[in-house]
């Protein structure tokens, strides 16, 4: 039997709904939403703003704001890319996924903006004033997670919204790993929120949301046809048109209102709270083995992930020797290599990611055979 607890990289099993809204959509919805007047077009056109509807309405955002990208790291370069356009200042945490760091080293490295990592640490308000002492008269914007795809710590989000809209400063926040167990609104300060669909939100692959407050302009990563304007060669300036070129992957759309239907129904406490008794019965069976290490701190708040460390086990071994055993676990450096260097952890950690499927028997079982391959490799 396999066991998935990989869910940090995509959410399996998928609700029922999501699936059952994944076949009706390839049947019902055949035409291309926002291309022709006829029956299948109409019909598409109309599911797809029902979805946007749902989505915006679950993030306390407006429907024209919400735009659907291919994941949240085809959101956060629209958004990094979209916003920077004309240079300026950039903030970045140290707990960024390759998402984020990678197109603002990138616009960086190109002398096109000017960039500063804010040192993340265990202490909220240590994390607070590094992005604080950071801050310039020319900043633009400012993005962080809201919380680590690696460890999981949630970090201070809605301070430093608060801080950045009291200087008049972008919050971009990737949501990519809390969105659908933590509650992220638009008005507790988030000015664009990038997000994967096909996380905590159940939807399928290949989607992901990008939505902002329309308090500042992205300016269009790519041009092309919109089924608005038509005649104009210059690409439509108001969301979500200007950020949503070619055909709209409908049948993810659909999914992923599926999904946010299946997690408003249960509510994000509640699937945090199962997530998290997964999580206890996992750190608890492994609790006092001095050859594993937990890279958390008492000082932190985490969403139900765990980073560990077998002592002198590559964690790429130790993943594929619980793959042998059935556990499905990532390991390495979790296209994050800024979080690694925060954490001292040069060659990655192994990350437990339940979902709200997940058994917390299951998490025993995996415990013990952590313990157990921690022990071989002890004894050789």
């Amino acid at each position: 039997m396999t066991v998935n607890f990989d869910n940090a990289a995509t959410t399996f099993p998928k609700p029922p709904a999501v699936r059952r809204a994944v076949v009706q959509a390839m049947e019902r919805f055949g035409g291309n939403a926002g291309r022709g007047g006829h029956t299948l077009a109409a019909a598409t056109s109309e599911a797809l703003y029902s979805a946007r509807e749902d989505i915006a309405g679950f993030f306390g955002a407006e429907p024209e704001n919400t735009v659907f990208t291919l994941n949240c790291t085809h959101s956060l370069n629209l958004a990094i890319y979209g916003v920077m356009a004309e240079g300026g200042h950039m903030i970045i945490s140290s707990m960024e996924h390759n998402s984020a760091a990678r197109p603002a080293f990138a616009l960086a490295s190109a002398g096109r903006i000017s960039l500063s990592v804010a040192e993340v640490f265990p202490d909220a308000e240590r994390t607070l004033s590094s992005f604080r002492s950071l801050m310039r008269s020319d900043t633009k914007a400012v993005v962080c997670t809201l919380a680590s795809n690696v460890t999981g710590q949630i970090m201070p989000w809605r301070e430093i919204g608060a801080l950045c809209r009291s200087r008049g400063i972008c919050f971009i926040a990737d949501g990519a790993q809390a969105c659908g167990i933590l509650d992220a609104d638009m008005a507790d300060g988030i000015n664009i929120l990038c997000t994967s669909g096909h996380k905590g939100l159940y939807g399928i692959t290949g989607t992901g949301l990008l939505i902002s407050d329309g308090s500042f302009r992205i300016r269009p990563l790519m041009q092309g046809g919109t089924g608005s304007a038509s005649g104009s060669l210059e690409q439509p300036e108001l969301l979500p048109e200007a950020l949503e070129s070619g055909t709209v992957g409908v049948i993810g759309a659909m999914s992923v209102k599926a999904g946010v239907g299946f997690v408003r129904s249960l509510g994000t406490d509640r699937i945090r709270s199962r997530e998290e008794s997964v999580c206890r019965a996992f750190l608890d069976g492994i609790s006092g083995d001095s050859r594993i290490t937990v890279y958390r701190s008492p000082e932190c708040s985490y969403l139900p992930v765990v980073s560990f460390g077998i002592e002198d086990m590559l964690p790429e071994r130790a993943a594929a020797l619980l793959s042998e055993e059935g556990f499905c676990l990532r390991a390495g450096l979790h296209c994050a290599a800024l979080a690694h260097r925060t954490l001292g952890t040069p060659d990655g950690t192994v990350r437990f990611s339940p979902s709200v499927f997940s058994r917390p028997e299951d998490a025993e079982r995996l415990a013990r055979t952590v313990r157990r391959i921690a022990s071989v490799q002890k004894n050789l």
